[in-house]
């Protein structure tokens, strides 16, 4: 290894002491589902009331059967380092090359979403960001930048300030869910009836599209599999209980701002936490979830651009992008793919910026989960065609059909072709290492 700008496999080795051990893992999970969802989404799903919760346990479910599969492939090929390998072994380089691309795409597009649904609790507290044109995508384009820096620092840097924001982000959602049971409790809570006659397929597949955005990042951990102490052991328990818990804190959270404010209150809520409290509490401790709720968001900034990087770095390590994205300085970080991609981000964020903070955040948020759809379907493809569990296989791949299906024509169509858009990168890489 010669210097700052070593590239190949050896120029990405790092010592021990980097890498990030069990609880820095399943904090890199948890903290990068926990980040504009559970925040943001309430205003997004309270039209769907009802539809709404039971669209959480399905997806809660689905989604921890996709973990299973994904952590059982782990321990049976510890050798494939990530999820894409598995893709290769059962159907070869191209799929996997298409669906790692899709991912990434998927990566960085969360970044755009979260860091709008930053901006939108930060404008609770600076009003002018609302009201002017330009103001929500600059804000989040310096939020973006600012955690850029931090990831150029290196992993070990980022998984620290990850586990810090992850325990502070943790503390509203708990308030949250005992303010709600008091509120319950004493019978001062105006809970949204239950009807039957209200669920209906569509409208649990629409509000399972959102939901389930919520609940990306499950697989953070086999992603950057490499910067994990003991791989084969602590990702698939990393993956599990990051997953679990997360998904028992969004069926609570989200439930009960959902069914305990005004449908009216909720949609137009730039901060719907910030606002359940207010509504069942004061104003006071209103405007503390609501700092609460941009520190969560900066973490999930911060763990989605450790991602963005990662990931081209893999890919580059293994020779379908050209060697010039797996470049490293002398932390070991991929600082080139984290420039692209935080450039790739900011040039989506100046095209949207007509749009509101609302319109920007729905769009880029079912981009986002129709990407990742199509890695969560090839694994689950892979693992049936590899015999690893399989009759969880087939049902996590029946429930990513069912959510590209809910997510929509215009999303999943969009993230089809950004996903072909990268072929000719591919055709590089192996023309690259034709010529080596």
């Amino acid at each position: 290894m010669s210097g700052p700008d070593t590239e190949g496999p050896q120029g990405n080795a790092e010592a021990p002491k980097r890498k990030l051990g069990l609880i820095a893992a399943i904090a890199l999970i948890m903290g990068n589902m926990i980040g504009s969802g559970v925040f943001l989404l309430p205003a997004s799903l309270a039209p769907f009331g009802w539809n709404a919760v039971f669209a959480w346990i399905i997806v809660t479910a689905g989604t921890m059967v996709l973990a299973w599969v994904f952590a059982s492939l782990t321990k049976m090929m510890p050798e494939a380092r990530v999820p894409a390998g598995f893709v290769t072994a059962a159907f070869g380089e191209v799929p996997a090359f298409l669906v790692n691309w899709a991912y990434w795409v998927s990566v960085w597009t969360a970044v755009i979403s979260i860091a709008v649904a930053a901006v939108s609790y930060l404008s609770s507290f600076v009003p002018a960001i609302g009201e002017t044109a330009l103001a929500p995508a600059l804000s989040a384009i310096g939020l973006v930048w600012a955690m850029t820096l931090i990831n150029l620092r290196g992993v070990r840097a980022a998984g620290n300030f990850q586990i810090v924001t992850l325990l502070l982000k943790v503390i509203p959602l708990l308030a949250i869910i005992v303010i709600a049971a008091i509120a319950f409790g004493d019978g001062s809570a105006e809970v949204r009836p239950f009807a039957m006659r209200e669920i209906n397929g569509l409208d649990l597949r629409a509000a399972a599209a959102l939901t389930f955005f919520a609940l990306l990042g499950f697989e953070c951990a086999s992603m950057a599999a490499a910067r994990v102490e003991n791989p084969e052991i602590n990702v698939p328990r990393a993956t599990m209980w990051g997953t679990a818990l997360t998904g028992m804190i969004y069926l609570l959270v989200c439930s009960a701002v959902g069914l305990m404010l005004p449908e009216a209150v909720a949609t137009t809520s730039p901060a719907p936490l910030a606002t359940f409290v207010e509504y069942y509490w004061s104003p006071g401790p209103a405007a503390l979830v609501a700092l609460f709720a941009i520190i969560s968001c900066v973490g999930a900034v911060n763990g989605w651009i450790l991602m963005q990087g990662e990931l081209p770095r893999s890919m580059a390590e293994q020779r379908t992008l050209p060697r010039w994205f797996g470049a490293t300085d002398a932390r070991g970080t991929p600082a080139r793919a984290l420039i692209v991609s935080s450039v790739i981000a900011t040039i989506c964020l100046a095209l949207n910026s007509s749009r509101s903070m609302q319109g920007i955040y729905e769009f880029v948020l079912l981009l986002s989960t129709s990407a990742a759809l199509w890695l969560y379907l090839a694994v689950a493809l892979a693992a049936w065609r590899l015999k690893v569990v399989r009759p969880f296989a087939a049902i996590g791949a029946a429930y990513a059909l069912w959510t590209l299906w809910g997510a929509g024509i215009e999303a999943s169509g969009w993230s089809l072709v950004l996903m072909l858009s990268g072929y000719p990168l591919y055709w590089w890489a192996k023309r690259e290492k034709a010529t080596a």
